[in-house]
């Protein structure tokens, strides 16, 4: 069975040889998973997102992909984030495991290739006692 890839707009065909039907994956799917990968890794306290994704958030509409910028080209993605990371953890490593965390689920759930995952620390949480 192969599979091609097809861009259509701001989604991607993933075509498997079998005459069932065909799969469209929007670039928002691709951010969601990305988002929710990363806030599962230890030591990551949010995604970090711009003013209005901020407003947003506050306003009861959750969006799950606040703070993710994926660029998909044919087969592959490039993820950029930004992360709020929970004060007393080694930047290093928990940037590290998000790294992977992310580039394994897209190609998981996807089949699409991750040719990077750029993460931008924008804040550190100091929880109040």
């Amino acid at each position: 069975m192969t599979k091609d890839f097809e861009s259509k707009g701001n989604s991607y065909s993933i075509h498997e040889r079998v005459n069932i039907g065909e799969v469209r994956v929007a670039d928002e799917v691709v951010a969601i998973i990305a988002g929710l990968a990363a806030t599962e890794v230890d030591g990551v306290e949010s995604m970090a997102g711009n003013i209005t994704n901020e407003l947003v958030s506050k306003l009861g509409m959750k969006n799950l992909s606040k703070g993710v910028k994926v660029y998909v080209n044919d087969r592959t993605v490039a993820v950029d984030l930004a992360l709020n990371i929970k004060y007393g953890f080694e930047i290093p490593k928990v940037s590290a495991n998000v790294q992977e965390k992310v580039k394994s689920a897209i190609e998981t759930m996807t089949g699409f290739e991750v040719t990077s995952v750029n993460i931008k620390i924008a804040g550190v949480n100091i929880e109040a006692e």
